[in-house]
């Protein structure tokens, strides 16, 4: 099944264009033209969200389930033709792309079975007690609901379970909250089939076709008004540092602030033991370099640093040789295979750095970059805290235990924490996980963390700058709670209560 764009963007259920245009920038095959959106379209968007959410944002969760579980056939229904131009727009192989297909149409039927369950209510009744003294007290129930339309912001280097139907979104529609996304210039072709399927599902179940939209656009008109928009209720975003805080500033600036959920990324320390680098030093080299480099280290949860102590040069040695077999990769596009670049430079600028591994990158295409430094000249410039995204590794070398606490204390907030022990190495982690404990969203001992499930446990977020609100995720059926609010019925007749009760 082959897909041809038709470059329009979807506004509640009409396909719609403008005069102006932009041009996708593939990784290889056709570039395709898409209409820009604008704030106009926004705002068409939004005000029918608001009208659907009368209807859907009171609706029964076993029809939202239906509706999620519509999207996912859809979606898998068009899965040659995603794959086929995922992979043009992208640049990623085939079976990254059919994996991601996977985990969002898993994504959404996860949520599917979580709402049906009805514990994402989190219902509570403290009944009536007339006869208290000094004072009766009320019957009270409590109740999460949802908070009404949401914007999502496609990401860049998850062109499906990041992006149109991605986490946010089949979270904020499960809650009951209709959604408008932004897509994301890099893959425009991805997020209008995804569009479409999501359209074909709505049809299908005779949902209202104001649930969602999408906007397409190449400049930050579209989002600033989106974000903007005074029925906009809450909005999603994973991406970089910098945007996600200029829209969070827009957010917090509006006359009546609404919540910005923004995954920043991460520089995902690793902090390795002594005995642990002894008894297995390369083979934790080796697994380093093959979860630095995956997808060209464009992953959120990419394991850019290494703390060791004194003694790991079988580890250091065995990444670095497995960081230089590993061939180039192309990267998500031409803006973010220069901003590599810029980053490798502002690395090897750092006069305490010594390369341990440096190559080439030209045009699209990135291949790993190694350092070194010690943890003196590390706590000595901040600077080197910035994330940089792709295959970048820097070994930063502890004098003893009492200086890799003072590293790890010195972290900004992280997605993940990694420490690589063995059982004599326990006292030892002991005293860094206090540390490490508050300053990510999730902690993992001998493992790498790249890969994020898709579970109830999952935490995909942390502290700033990781994320922008500490006590949510991205990831998993938590995530959810991003989009309901608490209310409290009291008194209240059976009449007028909430289905769900």
């Amino acid at each position: 099944m082959t897909f041809k764009p038709n470059g329009k963007n979807l506004i509640a259920g009409t396909w719609r264009e403008t005069g102006q245009t932009f041009q996708s920038d593939p990784a290889h095959g056709d570039a395709h033209n898409f209409s820009v959106g604008t704030p106009d379209h926004v705002d068409q968007a939004c005000e029918a969200a608001e009208e659907a959410f009368w209807s859907y944002g009171y609706s029964t969760a076993e029809s939202r389930a239906a509706f999620l579980n519509a999207i996912a056939d859809e979606i898998e229904a068009r899965g040659e033709a995603i794959t086929e131009i995922g992979t043009q727009e992208s640049g990623l192989p085939e079976a990254r792309l059919q994996g991601e297909r996977g985990r969002t149409v898993g994504q959404l039927r996860l949520f599917a079975e979580h709402i049906a369950k009805g514990d994402y209510l989190d219902r509570r009744h403290d009944v009536a007690l007339p006869d208290r003294a000094p004072l009766p007290r009320p019957d009270l129930k409590m109740i999460q609901r949802p908070i009404g339309p949401v914007a999502v912001f496609g990401a860049s280097n998850f062109p499906l379970a990041f992006s149109t139907a991605g986490g946010d979104t089949a979270a904020a529609l499960a809650a009951g909250c209709p959604v408008v996304v932004k897509g994301h210039p890099a893959h425009p072709g991805t997020g209008e089939i995804v569009a479409e399927a999501i359209h074909a599902a709505i049809e299908k179940t005779g949902t209202h076709p104001g649930v969602f939209s999408i906007v397409q656009g190449d400049t930050h008109d579209v989002g600033i008004a989106l974000v903007q928009h005074s029925l906009i209720r809450a909005v999603g975003f994973t991406g970089s540092l910098r945007g996600g805080r200029a829209l969070f500033d827009l957010c917090a600036a509006r006359p009546e602030p609404i919540p910005f959920f923004g995954e920043l990324g991460s520089i995902n320390p690793m902090f390795l033991l002594p005995e642990a680098i002894k008894e297995r030093g390369a083979g934790i080299g080796t697994g380093w370099a093959g979860s630095l480099a995956m997808g060209a280290g464009q992953f959120c949860t990419n394991p850019g640093i290494a703390v060791v102590l004194p003694g790991a040069e079988a580890f250091v040695s065995a990444a670095e040789g497995a960081l230089r077999e590993t061939a180039a990769q192309t990267m998500l596009t031409n803006g973010i295979a220069q901003a590599y670049r810029d980053g490798v430079a502002r690395i090897a600028s750092t006069a305490s750095t010594k390369e341990l591994l440096g190559t080439a990158c030209d045009g699209r295409e990135a291949k790993p970059y190694l350092y070194r430094i010690s943890a003196h000249d590390w706590l000595s410039d901040n600077d080197l805290q910035e994330e940089v995204f792709g295959p970048l590794g820097i070994v930063v070398e502890a004098q003893d235990a009492s200086e890799m606490a003072e590293i790890a204390k010195s972290m900004q907030g992280q997605l993940t924490c990694t420490i690589h022990m063995d059982d004599a190495d326990t006292e030892q982690a002991k005293t860094l996980m206090p540390i490490i404990d508050r300053k990510a969203g999730r902690v993992l001992v001998n493992g790498f963390p790249t890969g994020v499930e898709v579970a109830d446990s999952m935490v995909h977020g942390g502290p700033y700058p990781a994320s922008t609100n500490f006590g949510a995720t991205s990831v998993g059926t938590l995530s959810i709670r991003r989009f309901l609010r608490p209310v409290c019925y009291q008194n209240l007749p059976e009449a007028l209560l909430p289905g769900e009760f």
